[in-house]
C-alpha cells in the first residue's frame, strides 16, 4: 500500500484527489490550515465515520521536515496555495511566501528526509500570462500577476531539485478546471450560484468584471486523474493538462443563463472592482504530450460541467431556503 500526503486536501482538487487515491488503495494523509471555523466540508464524507484519511494541521509557511519523517510518504501532491489570481494583487507577499517558498520548503524536506519520495507540483497556466495561445510545455512563460510569478518560481524550483539532486519531482501545468466544489469567489462558481439565485428569486443582479478573457475550462475530476498519472510515470517530467477547447467568460456566462432560461443581459452589472490590474487575455492548452505519453484524455465536456454545477447549486439553495422556512 502506498502512502500519499496531499497539501491543500480540503480544496477542490485535494478532495477529488483524495477520493481517487483511496479508490486506488492508498493510505492518505492531508495537510490543512488550523482555523477557528470548520472548512473541511469537501472532505467530510471521507473523515466520518471511517476516518479514511488522516489530517495534520499546518501550512507551507512553516517547516514540514518532521511531518515527512513521521508519516513516511511515498508520494507528495502539493496542491496548497493562495489560489485566487485577483486576490494575489492584494496580498502579493503572502502569495509568494505560500506559493513559491512553500514548495521549496517541501522539496528541501524531501531532500533531507528521503530523496526517493515522489513530488508533484501544481503549476498553473497563469505562468504563461501574455504568451499567445496555444500554450504547451515549450511556450515561453510571461506571467502578469503575483500568483503567476509565484507559481513560476515553484515550477523552476521543482525542476532545479529534479536536475540538481535527482528527485522525482514533476510539474503539472494545469489550465482552468472547475466543479461543483469550486470556491464561491471564483468566476465560474460565482456565475452559476448567482444565476441559480436569480432563478429562485433570491438575488437580483450579478456583478462581474472582464467578460472578454478566454479560458480553457476542464473538470477537476479529470485533472486529478492526470495528476496521479504524472507521478506513476517512469520518469519525472512536466506536462500541460488541458482540454484544448476555449471559451470566453461571456460564453460561459451565456451557457449558464441559457440553461436556466434567463437572458443574462437583464441581470449582469459590470464593475471595475472585479477587474485585475493586469489581465491574462487568452489561455488555450495543447495537451498533446500527456495524451501521447501517459494516455490521459479529458472525459467531461464544458456543457456537462456546467450542468453539474447548476444542479449542485440548485440543491444547495433549495436546501437553504427550506432550512430558513423551517426556522420560522
Amino acid at each position: 500500500m502506498k502512502t500519499a500526503l496531499i497539501t491543500g486536501i480540503s480544496g477542490q482538487d485535494g478532495s477529488y484527489l483524495a477520493e481517487l487515491l483511496l479508490e486506488k488503495n492508498y493510505k492518505v494523509h492531508g495537510l490543512v490550515r488550523r482555523s477557528s471555523s470548520i472548512h473541511t466540508n469537501r472532505i467530510d464524507h471521507l473523515l466520518h465515520p471511517d476516518e479514511k484519511i488522516i489530517l495534520h494541521y499546518g501550512d507551507l509557511t512553516s517547516d514540514v521536515t518532521l511531518l515527512l519523517d513521521r508519516i513516511e510518504p511515498d508520494e507528495i501532491y502539493n496542491l496548497a496555495a493562495q489560489s485566487h489570481v485577483r486576490v494575489s494583487f492584494d496580498v502579493p507577499v503572502y502569495t509568494l511566501d505560500t506559493n513559491a517558498i512553500g514548495p521549496m520548503r517541501l522539496l528541501e524536506a524531501i531532500r533531507i528526509v528521503n530523496p526517493n519520495i515522489k513530488y508533484y507540483q501544481a503549476s498553473s497556466s497563469e505562468m504563461y500570462g501574455m504568451s499567445p495561445p496555444p500554450q504547451d510545455e515549450d511556450t515561453p512563460f510571461r506571467p502578469c500577476s503575483p500568483y503567476g510569478i509565484a507559481k513560476l518560481a515553484a515550477y523552476w524550483t521543482t525542476r532545479l531539485y529534479r536536475d540538481a539532486y535527482g528527485l522525482f519531482a514533476s510539474n503539472g501545468i494545469l489550465f482552468n478546471h472547475e466543479s461543483e466544489r469550486r470556491g464561491e469567489t471564483f468566476v465560474t462558481k460565482k456565475i452559476v450560484r448567482a444565476a441559480v439565485r436569480i432563478k429562485l428569486g433570491k438575488q437580483r443582479y450579478l456583478r462581474l468584471g472582464n467578460l472578454d478573457a478566454k479560458r480553457d475550462w476542464g473538470h477537476s475530476k479529470d485533472y486529478v486523474r492526470a495528476i496521479n498519472l504524472i507521478l506513476q510515470h517512469t520518469d519525472p517530467d512536466d506536462f500541460v493538462v488541458a482540454t484544448s477547447e476555449q471559451y470566453s467568460v461571456k460564453e460561459f456566462l451565456e451557457k449558464v443563463f441559457i440553461s436556466l432560461g434567463l437572458p443574462w443581459e437583464d441581470y449582469v452589472v459590470f464593475s471595475d472592482k472585479y477587474k485585475r490590474p493586469k489581465e491574462v487575455p487568452s489561455l488555450l492548452g495543447d495537451a498533446s504530450k500527456i495524451k501521447q505519453v501517459l494516455g490521459w484524455e479529458p472525459q467531461i465536456k464544458l456543457d456537462k460541467l456546467i450542468a453539474e454545477m447548476i444542479k449542485s447549486a440548485m440543491v444547495e439553495e433549495t436546501n437553504e431556503r427550506n432550512y430558513q422556512q423551517n426556522r420560522q
